[in-house]
């Protein structure tokens, strides 16, 4: 059965939908019959946007409200064949500064769905984005799901033990629960009113509004950037595949750059833009995570998977999509 059999008719619900990743998933999932709502509260800083939807407005159900009221998910979880949960604080920076606000979003906010699937809708299926940044210091290449998970950030920590309450419900109770680790996330319906939400999101709207991009270092760490219609692609193949319960995949290119390389990339793509270098700061190995090179072998091995838009396409189909509309993303 195809991925497009498999969601014919089939009830989808996604928390955070009207974000980057959760709207590229609904527009991959109208057009093969499913039944899509979604959820979302609209946080200013977290990228909910309705114009990410206005092509399929008419083919989905919109819920306005917070992932975290048990209540509203109570009453939508009952009737969801398959669940992909995308909410989140998603700033690692950020989650030093409210770590109990990231500890309820994030977490507390997890556990409660769980729990609310483990009652009354044991049989859905829950696919939950996940993100490199669980596995902190970067130890052996290429980077496959076994490797020591040590984050180092409070962000890090949280969507391990979101990780860790999946594989518990899955392993305890029978959910059927899959993880995936997104590398790099860029591309389009990603808001890009700050740089904590991508950094090539940011880039582009510095140099499309003729503002200098600032790096540190000379650029040459490691990055694994994926395209977010790719990344939509792995969660609904993972999502329609029947997958061993508790299982994780790396979601990436599964090609490393430069990380300078991404910022030429969007200088040499528009045309025009300045890059200014600038040292590390003193305490920047606290958060550096080293270079990134991910192994997603696995993902392709069990779905068939395999991304399909390289980073110099990635920015052309980014710069096409936002410059006709920049001014609803900022």
């Amino acid at each position: 059965m195809t991925a497009s059999e498999s969601y014919r008719g089939k009830r989808v619900l996604i928390t955070g939908g009207l974000g980057f990743i959760g709207s590229n998933i609904a527009h991959q999932l109208v057009p093969m019959g499913a039944r899509v709502t979604i959820v979302d509260s609209l946080a200013p800083l977290y990228g909910g946007n309705f114009a990410n939807v206005e092509e399929i407005r008419s083919d989905i159900t919109i819920c306005s409200g917070d992932y975290r009221d048990p209540s509203l998910m109570t009453s939508l979880l009952r009737e969801t064949d398959v669940l992909f949960h995308m909410a989140a604080q998603v700033s690692y920076i950020d989650s030093a500064k409210i770590p109990l606000d990231d500890l309820d979003i994030n977490c507390k906010g997890t556990l409660q769905m769980l729990e609310i699937c483990r009652q009354h809708n044991p049989d859905v299926r829950v696919v939950f984005a996940s993100s490199r940044l669980v596995l902190g210091k970067v130890l052996t290449q290429p980077v496959r799901e076994d490797h020591p998970a040590e984050p180092l950030s409070l962000y890090g920590v949280h969507k391990l033990a979101c990780e860790e309450y999946l594989r518990f419900y899955a392993r305890t109770y029978g959910l059927k629960t899959v993880v995936l680790r997104i590398t790099n996330p860029y591309g389009e319906r990603q808001q890009l009113k700050h740089s904590k939400y991508t950094l090539p999101g940011w880039f582009m709207r510095l140099t499309m509004e003729g503002k200098p991009i600032t790096i540190f270092g000379d650029g040459s760490q490691l990055r694994d950037y994926v395209y977010g219609t790719d990344i939509a692609e792995a969660f609904v193949s993972v999502g329609a595949t029947q997958v061993p319960s508790g299982e994780i995949f790396n979601c990436g290119f599964g090609r490393s750059v430069p990380f300078r390389e991404m910022v030429e990339t969007i200088v040499e793509v528009l045309g025009r833009g300045e890059v200014k270098y600038m040292p590390w700061p003193a305490d920047y190995e606290r958060s550096e995570t080293g270079d990134v090179n991910f192994d997603v072998s696995k993902i392709r091995r069990t779905t068939g998977w395999f991304p399909a838009i390289s980073l110099k396409e990635g920015v052309k189909k980014m710069y096409d999509f936002f410059s006709s509309r920049l001014d609803r993303y900022i």
